[in-house]
């Protein structure tokens, strides 16, 4: 496993928020990742909560944006947060549009060329990211959960249905939760993936699809879906809750938000109720 390499540190609610940069071996290129460190770090090793960012975002927007270091210092977990995309490819394309390419992983394993190669941010933070974390950082290997925002949201939610039991709990703002059903999902998966909407491969990456096939322990997700997100037609959520009501071992609480949209302040908002949820299980 490669060594990392620190791009920044800032003192923080007691801690210190860090972001690294290393090789990735999946990716095959340089990735940047954001590391909260709460002062707990000091005496034990700690939880991990998985962020994962929307389309266009980087490893940056949630520790700058959200505010959630001050709940993290509170409950003492560290954050992990991952860039969206691997970066500097040179693919044909990759920068030409904001919801494909750079900043649009989407968080599958790419099948297509030329995507395949480098584009698995499925494997990058299911595999590649935790056994880093786990070997340079006071992490609990077994003590992980996972949330996220809108493309990063959808990322979390598969994440927690493909790996039944690899994170105590998961939660979402604003998830594409049927991206087969939408046109942001239906441009990444006809561009990473190939065919067509109705194929067989592309369910498998789809949270309303994997949950009616969900074979795992309990599972309990928590979504918070502003009613004025101007967004809202892409993400599907009412289907996946709808699932998720006659689904055995999986309890899906929604709140929808009057006024709220799809930005970081709604985010910051409520960012302290997601960290209490997954609290709830990884300090149980």
């Amino acid at each position: 496993m490669g060594e990392i390499t620190e791009v920044s540190s800032n003192k923080c609610f007691g801690g210190w928020q860090k972001i690294y940069s290393h090789e990735s071996d999946v990716l095959k290129c340089k990735m940047n990742f954001g590391v909260y460190l709460p002062p707990q770090v000091e005496h034990d090793s700690i939880p991990v909560i998985y962020w994962l960012s929307g389309l266009t975002c980087t490893e940056s927007n949630f520790i700058t944006k959200a505010g959630a270091q001050n709940y993290a210092a509170e409950y003492g977990i560290m954050l992990v947060t991952p860039d969206t995309s691997p970066r500097g490819i040179n693919i044909p394309g990759e920068d030409d549009s904001w919801d494909f390419g750079s900043g649009a992983g989407f968080y599958v394993n790419a099948t297509e060329e030329p995507w395949s190669t480098n584009y698995k941010m499925f494997s990058y933070i299911t595999d590649e990211l935790p056994a880093l974390i786990n070997k340079k950082f006071p992490a609990i290997p077994d003590k992980q959960s996972i949330m996220g925002h809108s493309m990063g949201g959808h990322g979390a939610l598969i994440c927690a249905l493909k790996y039944p039991g690899k994170y105590k709990s998961v939660s979402a703002f604003a998830p594409i939760c049927n991206p087969i059903n939408s046109n942001w999902g239906q441009k990444a998966f006809t561009g990473y993936l190939g065919g067509k909407k109705g194929d067989e491969h592309w369910k498998k990456w789809d949270a309303t699809e994997l949950i009616q096939v969900y074979n795992g322990p309990f599972l309990d997700i928590l979504i918070h879906q502003g009613e004025k997100d101007s967004f809202i037609e892409e993400l599907r959520t009412e289907n996946l809750y709808e699932i998720a009501k006659n689904t055995p071992s999986i309890n899906l609480i929604l709140r929808l938000l009057p006024d709220y949209d799809h930005s970081y302040f709604f985010i910051a908002t409520f960012i302290e109720e997601h960290i209490k949820h997954h609290v709830k299980y990884l300090k149980s």
